[in-house]
């Protein structure tokens, strides 16, 4: 195995300089690109006095949770989709950064476009991380390890990011190692060194292990991944099922998934977890109107349109529903996210108990440009101008730049906490469900 650092690629396990059949190269040809504490770094970048800070993204708020910590209070204990109150009890002087995320959207196309300068075959799996498959680049650029510190180096120049890097022979080794070497790492898992370095790691390593079938796992004395790897089938079938045996290929380094490009998302929506549970319509409108606007603009910025309109709500009692209606002509207009979802609101009718979360989403996407409705009155153009120029703002500024005036409505200071100056906010990761 190979650690190195963005300072370049040094030598190999054995040393000396890579001269290793081109064939060989190509077998561990899969990259993890993997970026360190992305919406923390975007946030550094724009304000450089928060680095070396203890810093976390998210809403000051007892029920959000973080959405990103720096590794200076991660030292701390801080973790993502940590609460953000456990946090702050353990971090109490972390400088708190309400998340914008057009910017981190942006910084994401960034990367892609970037990655995609090396390879073809990218594979995004979020906003920060991607497999790249580059063992049809070797003849052009190098060993993978090579094109990995390139990737690195371009990060860090031309984004002002670090990201980590893991090189294997499969997806799923690929992402260990991006682990295993953060923050700012790079490394190299030589095919003939797989199963060791895989036998070497706890069994909560593999993908599927979580925290209760580990301790379920290590009752019975399976404590690392080679414990598993030499426990019976139909002992694994019996305690994981079905998903015991593709654990044990994955304990043999055995993943033959390939890197497939970009896939489309099927959709995208946003949701609002409140500081305290709301009863008042006025208040429900008002946070659909928000999300309307967070998702259109992430629609518009993917060039995407929304078939569906689908909207969801959480009681206080945590019981939850979810309704959808199919749109004539497809959207990406804030606009008309917000008219759809405050019709299928007034739909439910009467509720019976305030309302703890509120979600919106555009489903049945499909790439812009198709049908557009045609309309005499110029109210759709103007809504359409007026929200491409809140796309820009919003890019440049943050969130909170511009917005519908009726989104200032003071009516918006009587759902906040008393204790908190700020919107209580849940969190908008990108790639949650909306489930």
């Amino acid at each position: 195995m190979d650690t190195q650092d963005a300072g370049g690629v040094g030598g190999g396990a054995s040393g000396g300089p890579l001269v290793e059949p081109l064939e060989d190269l190509r077998r561990r040809g899969i990259l993890h690109v993997d970026m360190d504490a992305f919406f923390v770094g975007v946030e550094q970048r724009e304000r450089p006095d928060l680095r070396g800070k203890l810093v976390i993204v998210g809403f000051p708020s007892e029920r959000s949770v973080v959405l990103s910590a720096s590794y200076e209070a991660r030292a701390y204990g801080v973790r993502s989709a940590m609460p953000m109150a456990n946090a702050l009890r353990l971090c109490p002087r972390a400088i708190v950064v309400e998340p914008r995320h057009a910017l981190y959207y942006e910084a994401s196309r960034e990367l892609m476009k970037l990655l995609g300068e090396y390879t073809d075959l990218v594979e995004p799996l979020s906003v920060d991380e991607a497999f790249l498959d580059v063992s049809g680049a070797v003849r052009r650029l190098g060993a993978p390890e090579k094109i990995a510190a390139s990737i690195k180096a371009a990060v860090r120049e031309r984004l002002g990011l670090t990201a980590s890097v893991g090189v294997a022979s499969s997806k799923f080794v690929a992402k260990i190692a991006s682990a295993r070497c953060k923050p700012d790492g790079l490394l190299v898992i030589r095919p003939e060194e797989t199963v060791p370095y895989l036998h070497s790691l706890p069994v909560n390593a593999l993908w599927g292990i979580g925290g209760k079938t580990a301790e379920v796992l290590a009752r019975l004395g399976i404590h690392t991944v080679a414990d598993l790897a030499h426990t019976p089938d139909s002992t694994l079938q019996r305690m994981l099922g079905a998903s015991g045996l593709h654990a044990k290929a994955l304990s043999w380094g055995i993943d033959d998934r390939r890197v497939t490009p970009q896939r489309d998302e099927k959709s995208i929506g946003a949701e609002e977890t409140f500081g305290v549970d709301v009863t008042e319509d006025s208040v429900l409108r008002r946070e659909l109107l928000r999300l309307a606007h967070r998702i259109a603009g992430r629609l518009r910025s993917a060039g995407l349109e929304a078939g569906t309109v689908a909207l969801k709500l959480r009681y206080a009692d945590f019981s939850t529903l979810s309704r959808s209606r199919a749109l004539t002509v497809p959207t990406d207009s804030a606009q008309v996210l917000f008219e759809e979802g405050v019709r299928l609101l007034a739909a439910l009718g009467p509720r019976p108990q305030s309302v703890r979360l509120i979600g919106l989403r555009g489903e049945r996407l499909a790439r812009g440009g198709g049908a557009v409705q045609l309309s005499l009155e110029r109210r759709d153009d103007n809504w359409r101008t007026a929200e491409q120029a809140l796309d820009a703002v919003t890019a440049r500024f943050g969130n909170s730049s511009l917005r519908p005036a009726s989104l200032l409505d003071d009516g918006e200071e009587r759902r906040r906490p008393p204790s908190l100056p700020d919107a209580a906010k849940g969190p908008d990761e990108p790639t949650a469900p909306f489930g």
